[in-house]
């Protein structure tokens, strides 16, 4: 592995290990780190160990004692200095206590983007890393995606699980993910829609892009069509391939049906698939033990709402919104990502926000921003507004 330019062996974590006196299997460690020598090693410790870990980075910082004492965390573990804090115990969840009954580990990541205080979701360590020993192509990988993110966890154990180099970053910007793919010649980019726009935005491709890059995969959020067709035509020589998943779930298995398309089939071991009323449900043998903090959100039958707004093509589906995402004008129901669909389909029209509004005669209304290529653009937009 690669660790902010450092080459690494697996055996030459250890010279990185920390102090972990005093910590029990079954204990709950917040571990504060990155994908740094220091923060892999105290991972695989406390794996070995047979610890609940909770991976937490400093860029959460303001939130770390609600995440301490919804995990119930007895220990504080800062990878970086090796400094561990005791922290006054309390009683284990019955779901923590359930890992002990078994005498296996455990993982406790957050939930983002809810409306209330993130969720603790706690998953069976030994069922977690199962799916990893499915071999798989040894290939060079960014870890791009976070330490506390299940996605960047998934990059990491898929990696040296199958005996590939994975490379680390010194930032998560656009200039030097393209130096490290360039200086490490890496050959999959898991990264977010996100970056990908702020790639194209950044004029660097397709030079700046190594022959070594053969797969580019976006996930954790919804990816629009035009920046897919924008990629597709400026980098022909990588695959585009979208991933599905969730902290509750973990990684699923998914097959774009092209490179340039947002269809996909989800499956893998253990998963299945259903769609109810237009929503995504699963059900997967991998799935999180329950919620520290909130009730199960698992049916009597253990299916999942997604809560994914799904379009269907024989057994292919495609994202094109959340159920929370729909919006009611007097009666006409749609979702915010078809409005900007067609408003990307206007070629002046670069990006383009929409947002439901309320509104006293017809319950809600749509408002768009635009931003918009050049100045010139206006009377496109024009005949897209005439248009609705």
């Amino acid at each position: 592995m690669v660790c902010k330019g450092q080459a690494l062996t697996l055996s030459d974590l250890e010279s990185h290990n920390v102090s972990l006196n005093g910590v029990k299997p079954g204990d709950v460690v917040a571990l504060i780190g990155d994908f740094t020598p220091k923060g892999i090693a105290a991972l695989f410790q406390l794996i070995d160990l047979g610890a609940v870990i909770v991976p937490l980075t400093t860029e959460t910082q303001a939130d770390h004692n609600y995440f301490f004492e919804t995990s119930g965390a007895n220990w504080v573990l800062h990878a970086e200095t090796g400094e561990l804090q005791a922290r006054q115990p309390s009683p284990f969840h019955s779901l923590i206590q359930q890992l002990h009954s078994q005498g296996h580990g455990g993982l406790v990541l957050f939930s983002t983007g809810t409306t209330g205080r993130p969720k603790a979701i706690l998953h069976d360590l030994t069922v977690f890393m199962r799916r990893f020993e499915t071999p798989r192509p040894s290939l060079v990988t960014l870890n791009f995606l976070l330490f506390d993110h299940i996605g960047g966890l998934n990059t990491l154990f898929h990696a040296l699980f199958n005996k590939g180099l994975v490379v680390g970053l010194k930032a998560r910007t656009v200039t030097e993910v393209l130096k490290a793919c360039s200086y490490h010649g890496v050959e999959v980019l898991p990264t977010t829609p996100t970056f990908l726009r702020m790639l194209l935005l950044s004029g660097l491709l397709p030079k700046a892009v190594p022959q070594s890059l053969k797969v580019i995969t976006y996930g954790t959020e919804r990816m629009d069509q035009p920046t897919l067709n924008a990629l597709c035509d400026l980098l022909p020589g990588v695959d585009f391939r979208q991933t599905f998943g969730m902290s509750e779930l973990g990684i699923l298995r998914v097959k774009s049906e092209a490179r340039n398309s947002l269809y996909m089939r989800i499956g893998g071991e253990g998963v299945e698939t259903k769609v109810e009323e237009g929503c995504l449900f699963i059900r997967s043998a991998s799935r999180m033990l329950g919620y520290l903090n909130a009730s199960t959100p698992f049916d009597e039958n253990g299916w999942y709402n997604t809560h994914d707004l799904v379009e269907q093509k024989g057994d292919l589906i495609k994202v094109v919104g959340r159920d929370t995402e729909v919006i009611n004008v007097g009666g006409l129901k749609f979702v915010a990502s078809e409005v900007e669909r067609v408003a990307l389909e206007f070629p002046h029209v670069a990006h383009v926000k929409a947002t439901a509004r309320n509104n006293p005669l017809t319950g809600q209304h749509v408002e768009m921003t635009l931003q918009l290529h050049d100045e010139q653009a206006f009377e496109g937009v024009d005949a897209f507004l005439a248009f609705l």
